[in-house]
């Protein structure tokens, strides 16, 4: 969750994926819709087809220089997100749903529909498909997460992973998940619609030989630097 961020720079890259990306200088990201659509893990859906990959920065200039990058969709009934992780040293090893992910190889996206007011969402997913979603009052830097109560019906995410091997060894690792809707009430300014504007933030933590951390936007201090998150506008 707490990480420090040194440098901020774009990349483009090639992947067995797409070629593409937008650029992390940008000041905002815009948010195709798309309608609801099976996730597995892998990113096999053509509604990705529609959108194009934004590259996540490694932002402690050292190795492992892995490829990291996300995808977004939003539909009438909540928000699609996709992450592919270069990876060949998978770190995982906690088997319960809201654990301390972020102590582990984790990817998040952190959404703030209302920037009026200092609380947002924050997911995690880790590569063996494990999850933590809270909602997070932060006052001052003052900050920790509440867990979704009657989390249960269409109130839960829908969630899968996929590790790709090269023969017996990792290749990397993909995450897809769905945030309905019905999950961030009663925050504000929800459901988007054409034009609406969200701040939000997305990043990854690998823990090959200590944590390395990638994110979309540069934050000074940790992952809950929201004054320093970028902008999505749903189209």
């Amino acid at each position: 969750m707490s990480r420090r961020f040194i440098s901020f720079y774009t990349v483009f890259i090639f992947s067995p994926f797409f070629l593409y990306a937008q650029p992390l200088d940008s000041t905002t990201l815009l948010v195709k819709k798309t309608s609801d659509f099976a996730i597995t893990g892998n990113g096999n859906s053509v509604n990705w087809n529609i959108t194009e990959w934004v590259v996540l920065t490694q932002q402690k200039n050292k190795e492992p220089y892995y490829e990291t990058r996300f995808k977004i969709l939003y539909s009438d009934s909540g928000i699609y997100c996709l992450y592919y992780c270069e990876d060949k040293k998978i770190t995982a090893t906690l088997e319960e749903d809201f654990s301390d992910l972020w102590h582990e190889d984790v990817v998040e996206a952190f959404l703030q529909p209302d920037e009026s007011i200092p609380l947002y969402f924050e997911y995690e997913l880790s590569p063996l498909n494990k999850e933590l979603a809270i909602l997070v009052p932060n006052f001052n830097g003052n900050f920790f997460g509440w867990r979704p109560w009657h989390y249960e019906g269409d109130r839960k995410t829908i969630h899968t992973t996929h590790v790709e091997k090269n023969g017996e060894k990792n290749a990397s690792w993909s995450a897809e998940f769905f945030i309905p809707y019905a999950l961030l009430k009663p925050l504000q300014n929800i459901p988007p619609g054409k034009g609406t504007k969200w701040h939000a933030n997305f990043y990854r933590i690998d823990h090959d030989n200590g944590a390395v951390d990638w994110t979309w936007k540069l934050v000074r201090t940790n992952f809950h630097d929201y004054e320093r998150f970028g902008t999505i506008v749903f189209e």
